[in-house]
């Protein structure tokens, strides 16, 4: 609302009665976000104009960020393709907070991924904190105490002016909001990019624990129990973040499309997860939700529409840090660490004695009630009037048009070879690419970054970055842990969002097993631009058919996530960027298995086949600034193969490193291995070469799928190669860790050599060099 509107708003009271009685009042809905349509839709549901108060309820529940409208029609996919082996140890799927998984002995693991991206880039420090902060209340919100965090974000061009402001400030909201909360940060991904400029994408994922018994779900049932809002008080910050903020893209020149960004407080948000924690012990709470987007708004409605249908509030008994909001603002705000809870009234006297315990404040607002309405009172007369599921759930849906672009099929055409990009060919000049690759922004080393996150706070954590998934203990007892990954390739996305999406896919599920997990379950946060555009549009519906199909083809299913859009800025849009994380269950994490070589004289073996696929490529990009042609190959079959042979070697003690290739290929999954603990490696290629049909370029640097490096002790190499053999699976043996004479190195024989100390100067130095040293590091 403008200034003008709000002080209207305040001259007179706008109940249910006076707007039905005075319908030619105008009402400001395209400033909320909505559309022409929509809002005669909310006239037709309500059979006359909404009040003030109702009109800010649809704005923000029906805007892109809550209602999903365009794409809950294509997303219904995850769900038509779930088999019953995917269903075999889902507990909770899509349409909760986060979804949860049996893992075993009585044990469940909720998982979610979501965006804080326009937010983050308006104030980059307090969008990322309390991105983390929303995605935790989410895990608290299903019962399970949260273990682990991780984030995945992608930003502007490295040497951009403003890249730096925005970094600093989202890894500093990230570490500073996760550190507080005593939560380790596990892992994640830092993607560099022009496309990114002006959107960047801050995604966060959170993870958490619980007994099967204490799931617990967002409805408001019961007749006479009580709607309780907990946690901090109700201010004037993140007002309108979901109808206009996540919705759409920004203008300069408009004020109103930059509400104020939420503001988090992580040690309030600590004391709420203990509290509510407490809470569920005590068995006191019949339905909970958390307040983010759209904040009461939401809650209300939600749990109100997933009940028995009806609810009664009492508004003006919300607790304010701001006495002058209206009852609009209080809707709207999107004020962080606040729940809401249904409890009995005989358990109610227990609840405010548990929330009184933690000094947590709480306010009873009124009832649920077997009326099918929502009913909104302020200081005693009726504002809202609504059916809550035309609010939470049966928003408006859009098929909207979408058709391919026809800048595609040139751009596939352009491939690398196609472009004649001129390819290295003298020693001298692979050992520089080798180094220019692992220099480039995208696959140096991140530890700026996580240097500046906890990784190992509750003494939980078994693997972290640089290891290729972060994994967490759940039971001391049995060793029963996680493994989790996230991963997404904007490049391949473009050149065929189908085709990135299932690799996004194929490389988490890749790095979980390489861990010796078992892969179980999906989740994914879609960031896209416009789906006005139908253009935009297609890359978001291709994506998601690519996504659900290899879902189904590896047997994981989605168990939630979020879609981001309207990603762009003056009409460019971001590359498509289907960010999926998979879960992975270990049955003793002292089993697992990390990213690099740690003894000298174990042997290096390469899985699976190379082809010549540089499509896409990090070598395309970093030595040609080029992106044309297909991206590589997706084959089920052969990930699910791949997979099998990196869990059972790990569960058996065949392999002491495992690491996936992806990225920059052979040559960068080498680096890695080589810089993890310092080891270096004797590597030789011609066996590999001649199978292939290749040349030692195209082996180092070629991204095809389905691979992998291990070391395996030479005590363990019969019986390693017999399991791949017997399984009929491609392996070659490519080396040997050797400590060197006078220091170790990453020699790829007969052709050149690299000490492990120049490798870590290139590595290492990228992020220092543009953001500066990491204080206290």
């Amino acid at each position: 609302m403008t200034s003008s509107d709000q002080s209207a708003s305040k001259k007179v009271k706008e109940t249910v009665e006076y707007a039905a009685a005075h319908p030619e009042v105008e009402q400001p809905y395209a400033d909320l976000g909505l559309k022409a349509n929509e809002y005669e839709e909310i006239k037709r549901i309500l059979g006359r104009r909404p009040t003030s108060a109702e009109l800010a309820m649809y704005s923000v529940m029906w805007s892109e960020h809550c209602s999903y409208k365009s794409s809950k029609v294509h997303l219904s996919k995850f769900g038509k393709k779930v088999t019953d082996e995917m269903k075999e140890h889902l507990l909770v799927g899509i349409g909760e907070n986060a979804g949860v998984v049996d893992i075993g002995d009585g044990w469940a693991v909720t998982f979610k991924v979501e965006s804080h991206n326009h937010p983050s880039y308006v104030e980059p420090y307090q969008g990322a904190a309390t991105g983390v902060g929303g995605i935790v209340r989410d895990i608290i919100s299903m019962g399970a105490r949260p273990v682990a965090v991780m984030d995945q974000l992608r930003f502007g061009a490295i040497d951009h002016p403003d890249t730096a402001r925005v970094v600093h400030g989202v890894v500093s909201g990230i570490g500073g909001y996760g550190n507080c909360l005593g939560l380790p940060n596990i892992g994640g991904e830092v993607v560099f990019d022009s496309v990114y400029q002006g959107n960047p994408l801050v995604n966060a994922l959170a993870v958490g624990v619980m007994r099967h018994e204490d799931i617990r779900l967002a409805n408001a049932s019961g007749v006479g129990n009580k709607v309780v809002l907990f946690g901090a008080r109700t201010g004037g910050d993140g007002i309108g973040g979901a109808s206009i903020l996540a919705s759409e893209s920004f203008d300069d020149t408009k004020p109103s499309k930059r509400p104020a960004v939420q503001v988090g407080d992580p040690f309030a948000e600590k004391v709420l997860i203990e509290c509510c924690l407490e809470l569920f012990g005590a068995n006191v709470v019949e339905g909970i939700q958390d307040l983010g987007a759209a904040g009461i708004s939401c809650a209300t409605s939600e749990l109100a529409s997933n009940g028995e249908g009806g609810m009664h509030i009492a508004l003006d008994d919300v607790l304010l840090r701001d006495p002058s909001l209206t009852p609009e603002e209080i809707l709207m705000s999107e004020s962080q660490e606040r729940m809401m809870a249904v409890v009995t009234p005989e358990k109610l006297e227990q609840f405010l004695a548990i929330t009184g315990k933690w000094d947590v404040e709480t306010s009873v607002l009124g009832e649920v009630t077997n009326t099918g309405r929502l009913v909104i009172e302020w200081h005693g007369d009726v504002i809202v009037d609504v059916p809550p599921r035309s609010v939470a759930h049966d928003g408006p849906v859009y098929e909207r048009p979408y058709e391919q672009p026809s800048w595609t099929e040139p751009v596939r055409a352009n491939s690398v070879e196609a472009a004649g990009l001129a390819k290295p060919s003298t020693d001298e000049a692979l050992r520089r690419t080798v180094l220019d690759l692992a220099a480039s922004p995208n696959l140096s080393s991140k530890e700026w970054v996580t240097n500046q996150y906890d990784k190992y706070v509750q003494g939980n954590t078994a693997l972290a970055f640089p290891d290729d998934a972060g994994v967490v203990r759940v039971d001391e007892e049995t060793g029963l842990g996680v493994a989790i990954s996230t991963d997404a390739n904007g490049r391949y996305c473009y050149l065929d969002p189908a085709q990135g999406a299932k690799l996004a896919l194929a490389e988490s599920y890749r790095n979980v097993a390489t861990t010796g997990a078992r892969p179980m379950a999906v989740t994914d946060c879609l960031n896209f631009g416009s789906p006005e555009d139908p253009e935009i549009m297609w890359q978001l519906v291709q994506a998601i058919e690519g996504l659900s199909d290899a879902c189904q083809e590896l047997a994981v299913p989605v168990t939630g996530g979020n879609v981001s859009l309207y990603n762009q800025t003056g009409g460019v849009a971001i590359h498509p960027t289907p960010v999926v994380g998979v879960l992975g269950v270990f049955d003793d994490v002292a089993r697992r298995t990390p990213a690099g070589w740690k003894d000298a004289g174990q042997t290096i073996y390469l899985l699976g086949t190379t082809e010549n696929e540089l499509d896409g490529s990090a070598w395309a990009e970093v030595a040609h600034q080029h992106l044309g042609g297909v991206p590589p190959k997706f084959d089920a079959a052969t990930e699910k193969e791949l997979a099998d042979i990196l869990i059972n070697a790990s569960r058996d003690g065949m392999i002491d490193a495992a690491h996936d290739l992806s990225e920059g290929g052979l040559s960068q999954a080498l680096v890695e291995a080589t810089l993890r603990y310092g080891m270096g490696a004797r590597i030789w290629l011609d066996e590999v070469m001649e199978r292939d049909g290749l040349d030692l370029f195209t082996t180092l640097f070629s991204e095809s799928t389905g691979r992998a490096i291990v070391a395996v002790p030479r005590s363990e190499e019969v019986r390693f190669t017999d399991m791949c053999s017997a399984r009929g699976f491609a392996f070659a043996r490519i080396g040997m860790t050797d400590a060197g004479e006078a220091e170790p190195a990453l020699e790829v024989v007969d052709h050149f050599s690299l000490p492990v100390s120049e490798l870590r100067v290139a590595h290492e130095g990228t992020l220092p060099k543009y953001f500066g040293a990491v204080v206290g590091a």
